[in-house]
């Protein structure tokens, strides 16, 4: 292998370096290696949509797929217009990996799961004659004169290319081999890096009231950041530490900066759907209902039951009474609290449950069309290793098959092998 020059050396066998691969081993002339810290290739693949891994998201509008992204999203207005989600599906579909779409507008396997859509591409590195090395890091990469030569395996092996991709993801999910290790490297050949930070995390929080309800989950509720116009509509679920679930984690990138600063005060919205004035006379016609009962039992028409008893603690009002004693100030202080329950968040669960990070190399050192670096002539970024992130639903998924794609294309037609 020492002797052997690669027209394209991949690092990361993740879903962006697999795409690569499958995309470029179009050009049957090319000689293509992908080096992958692990003993085999998608660890991190193998976890996404809890393991059913969620292709893509069913948005065929690429200007309104990209609001679903952070601000470096607007990067992918190129890749999405030449590979959005519709030739994703086409991809896909036209190569034997059937897929549905389910609740959310999330993509899947029609059959099988994470694991099925890596034999899948295993399939397409075996039908392409693609080489593979696994279990190596790398330790160094040697350049000269904006072009990179080699690089140099952790055992002391040195790997010749022509062309070289970085796909080795971010910082999350460190024991899938994503430890972000490669950023320094990134470093030392002219790249700056944008700050690296948990996202799509869990988030810790001091209410105890919110722990012993731990499996709890709260459907179409709102989050909102206090003092901040940010908020987020949909599921959330409560556990033993703090709240998970798709919209704290699609709001999570937010919190996780503002922590920096202190804890952070949220609000939730039991009853999004009603103004106060709403919520108030619903509440009305309920203890009209329920009358003669005891306060405590007035509210199982209008909130999970598990709820019921931590949201009375929380008003101060005494559940024993019967539901014709409670007065209006202490009905309208019951409104407020269920549109304005506030929940403080202390921390973050870290790297290690984060789905992805935010950060990575800036995108203004990126080619859009090409994921060609500007800084490097025969250098090349695919997937999470780029300073952009999605929210839950496929969006990360997707970003990794278009970048991977655009690097891919660079190589289908014959390239100058000189």
């Amino acid at each position: 292998m020492p002797n052997l020059i690669y027209d394209l050396v991949i690092i990361g066998g993740g879903p962006a370096g697999l795409m690569t691969a499958t995309i470029a081993s179009q050009n049957s002339k090319l000689k293509i290696l992908i080096i992958d810290r692990n003993r085999s290739f998608g660890r991190k693949l193998l976890l996404t949509g809890k393991g059913r891994c969620n292709i893509t998201h069913n948005e065929l509008d690429f200007k309104k797929m990209i609001e679903n992204y952070n601000s470096s999203g607007k990067f992918l207005y190129s890749g999405f217009s030449q590979f959005g989600v519709k030739q994703t599906l086409e991809f896909f579909n036209k190569n034997g990996l059937n897929l549905k779409i389910e609740r959310g507008n999330r993509y899947f396997p029609n059959e099988g799961d994470s694991q099925s859509v890596l034999d899948f591409f295993n399939r397409k590195l075996n039908e392409n004659n693609i080489d593979t090395l696994f279990s190596s890091n790398v330790s160094k990469i040697h350049s000269r004169n904006k072009k990179i030569s080699s690089i140099e395996l952790s055992d002391g092996r040195v790997i010749n290319g022509k062309n070289f991709v970085i796909a080795t993801g971010g910082k999350s999910y460190p024991i899938t081999g994503s430890d972000g290790y490669i950023f320094d490297i990134i470093k030392k050949l002219g790249h700056h890096i944008i700050d690296l930070t948990p996202a799509l995390v869990p988030l810790k929080v001091e209410n105890t009231w919110v722990k012993n309800l731990s499996g709890l989950s709260l459907k179409n509720v709102e989050l909102t950041i206090k003092g901040t116009k940010k908020s987020i509509f949909g599921e959330m679920l409560l556990t033993h530490f703090g709240i998970s679930g798709p919209i704290v984690l699609n709001i999570s990138n937010d919190i996780v900066k503002l922590l920096k600063k202190g804890k952070v005060v949220l609000n939730l919205d039991l009853k999004p759907s009603l103004t106060e004035k709403q919520l108030d006379l619903r509440l009305q016609k309920d203890f009209e209902k329920y009358a003669n009962h005891d306060f405590k039992n007035s509210l199982n028409d209008l909130l999970p039951i598990n709820l019921i008893v931590p949201i009375l603690q929380l008003s101060h009002i005494d559940f024993r009474k019967k539901v014709h004693q409670v007065t209006k100030e202490e009905r309208l202080k019951l409104v407020k609290l269920l549109k304005y329950l506030e929940i403080t968040v202390t921390d973050h669960l870290g790297f290690e449950t984060a789905i992805v990070t935010s950060g990575g190399v800036d995108v203004k050192e990126i080619d859009q069309k090409t994921m060609q670096s500007k800084i490097i002539d025969n250098l090349y970024f695919a997937g999470e290793v780029i300073d952009i992130d999605g929210k839950t639903g496929g969006y990360n998924l997707q970003m990794c098959w278009t970048t991977g794609y655009l690097v891919g294309k660079n190589f289908i037609s014959p390239i100058d092998n000189n």
